[in-house]
């Protein structure tokens, strides 16, 4: 029996592993990076092992800091959870090695899966379809392709290539993207199956010799190769299903599979499907399968792992869930991952949070709370929003409006983007697949309609106003800007998501809203009807919209019924600042130059690499915008820059 559980992740992961663990009777122990001693698993944890560092490779992927730690705390056994070490066979050896049960497939398992190579020969044999592939550039000859990382999942290390061109480079990129990330560079060459969706299915394998699947789940709307929502079950042809699972049992069984892992398939528009690969591991989306099958899936694991049989009669699926990832990242700004203090952190009808579901409702996995800080060295995701409902249509839209309606502040995320995709035509017809965000470029557009942002602008501007006769110390109870003789209205100014935003406005003597206007235009009629420091009702045309508005120093964020706005009050005398030089890059979000392309003089084109950024596990390109000449780098590689540093400096050409 396991009496003490350590959890070799960090995050969501680890806040999963031990709620199931306390419902258990499982002690916990967690193990953690400087950056995260004040996360929430840590908290949640009996006891806690501090891992000295920040980065992953000083960190969380170090065998010989997590086996200490498991000897200190007295811990018996070890989860992985997922990412890090989770699939990394010498890592299992070593922890059977030590006497640890490890929660998870034998170590000759994960070596025969994560090798994607080799996995693909030995499943080939086993009856599994595969997808054309090759190992060197010089063997390819048909076009698109993707590149992968051997070793490697979560969409890093993969490029899609369409012509001959761009092949030497992307294998190159890629490879240097999987040996950060996995510390092997291993890449192949596939086929690309072009309108293709990716659809894998739960298998579970036992002590016992038995291999079952528990059910399937549709992971296709993807950004960077990554999954951004999944459902389950897949809305596939019943004859296309059974097939899925007979050839995912086919691949557990030809490898002897034990605990919780997932076969993923490529299926294209024919109906005909592909192996991608096995992943060795609780998968991120296990809790559509969860909430849809009514399993404990990390339960299972446990018990699996304690060599108890599989369940002789195992659930059916029913109804539909569907899971959103929410990550620290500007959608619109091609992925860029956000960074700062999560200042609140509310999401409205969550039935529960790592459990199980009565009926239809909200499922909330978070590795975060109000207050949690949001560094540069781990992944983006911040937490998963799930929905089961009795069908597909009413899980999207129980998810979607308690998106829609949550208050994220603080920190930049995709939520917006999650909406929209979940509100979208095409994805209520189940007209996706993984290049789904590439054909539709709508879903990048804000909630808030930009006719809407003055509204939310004026509403921050009078709870301000209100919060500062709440705390006057005198004639508290005048309305703000009160005069005998009407005068000169209030100014606020603020800087908004794209530009300066000017609000005027002047109470009369009751309070109300005498006059107002944003950027000089008040295009529409409103009467003020309650303003209080955190909630501002206004009448627009006949029609009463209240707004949620929270201020942290002179930053205001409003939720109102169209849409969220992040707003900073500017101050009315602004300090100088330094002048930066014309055609300075200035770098977008703390992070590391892992590449610089070009040199002090060299002449550049428009968007051409200068060099290379790397932050929260992920390359990001800087790239030139205008043709120019380079003037400046004064970063060099391996240098460490914080937001808004001086990356690079184009003298633009004269074009006389």
């Amino acid at each position: 029996m396991i009496t003490r559980l350590l959890v070799a992740n960090r995050g969501e992961i680890a806040r999963r592993v031990f709620a199931t663990c306390r419902a258990l009777g499982v002690e916990t122990v967690a193990v953690h990076s400087d950056a995260d001693v004040d996360a929430p698993f840590v908290a949640e944890a009996d006891q806690a092992v501090r891992l000295p560092g920040d980065t992953p490779a000083e960190t969380y992927l170090r065998v010989d800091l997590i086996l200490d730690a498991a000897r200190r705390s007295g811990a018996d056994a070890v989860h992985p959870g997922y990412g890090f070490l989770a699939e990394n066979a010498e890592f299992a050896a070593a922890v059977t090695d030590a006497g640890l049960t490890w929660v998870g497939p034998p170590a000759k398992v994960i070596a025969a899966m994560g090798d994607k190579l080799a996995a693909k020969a030995l499943l080939a044999d086993a009856g599994v379809p595969m997808l054309p592939s090759w190992t060197a550039t010089d063997q390819v000859t048909d076009f698109p392709v993707l590149v992968k990382a051997s070793a490697g999942g979560g969409g890093r290390g993969m490029r899609i290539v369409r012509d001959d061109a761009g092949l030497a480079e992307a294998v190159a990129s890629a490879g240097r993207e999987a040996a950060a990330a996995f510390g092997d560079g291993t890449v192949f060459i596939e086929r690309y199956v072009e309108r293709g969706r990716h659809v894998e299915v739960q298998i579970f394998g036992d002590t016992h010799g038995r291999v079952v699947a528990l059910g399937d789940r549709e992971c296709s709307i993807q950004r960077r190769h990554q999954k951004i929502i999944e459902e389950a079950p897949a809305v596939v042809p019943e004859q296309v299903r059974t097939a899925l699972h007979e050839a995912a049992v086919a691949a557990g069984r030809a490898v002897d599979y034990l605990g919780a892992g997932t076969v993923e398939f490529l299926l294209a528009p024919s109906g005909e499907f592909f192996f991608l690969e096995m992943n060795t591991r609780l998968q991120v989306e296990h809790p559509v399968t969860e909430l849809c099958t009514g399993l404990d899936l990390v339960g299972l694991q446990l018990r699996v792992a304690e060599g108890e049989p599989l369940p002789a009669e195992l659930p059916t699926s029913s109804g539909h869930a569907i899971e959103v990832r929410l990550c620290a990242e500007d959608a619109a700004a091609s992925w860029r991952p956000a960074t700062g203090t999560l200042h609140r952190f509310t999401v409205p009808g969550v039935t529960t949070e790592f459990g199980a579901l009565a009926g239809p409702g909200l499922r909330l996995d978070s590795g975060v709370l109000a207050g949690s800080v949001v560094g540069v060295h781990y992944d983006s995701m911040l937490a998963k929003l799930v929905a089961w409902g009795r069908t597909r249509a009413e899980a999207t839209r129980l998810l979607a409006t308690a998106l829609a309606r949550a208050e994220l502040h603080g920190v930049t995320t995709n939520r917006d983007l999650l909406v929209r995709v979940l509100r979208s035509p095409a994805y209520g017809a189940v007209e996706i697949d993984t290049g789904f965000l590439d054909r539709h470029d709508e879903v990048f557009a804000p909630l808030l309609p930009a006719d809407q942002l003055p509204l939310a602008a004026l509403a921050a501007a009078l709870a301000s106003a209100a919060g500062r006769r709440v705390e006057a110390r005198v004639l508290a109870g005048l309305p703000s800007g009160w005069r005998n003789v009407p005068a000169v209205p209030q100014v606020v100014r603020y800087a908004g998501p794209d530009d300066e935003i000017e609000v005027r406005y002047r109470l009369d003597r009751a309070g109300g809203l005498a006059e107002w206007s944003v950027n000089s235009a008040a295009d529409r009629a409103v009467v003020l009807v309650e303003a209080a420091p955190d909630r501002v009702v206004l009448d627009v045309d006949g029609v009463r919209r209240a707004y949620r508005v929270h201020q942290v120093g002179s930053a205001l964020f409003v939720d109102g019924p169209d849409g969220a706005a992040s707003l900073a009050e500017l101050p009315r005398f602004p300090l100088p600042t330094a002048e930066l030089a014309a055609g300075s890059l200035l770098a977008p979000l703390p992070g590391a130059v892992t590449r610089v392309h070009v040199q002090v003089g060299q002449r550049v084109a428009a968007g051409e690499p200068l060099l290379t950024l790397e932050a929260m596990k992920l390359e990001h390109p800087v790239l030139a915008p205008t043709d120019g000449v380079v003037a400046e780098l004064p970063v060099p590689a391996g240098g460490q820059v914080r937001t808004g540093a001086v990356l690079a400096v184009i003298d633009q050409e004269d074009p006389r």
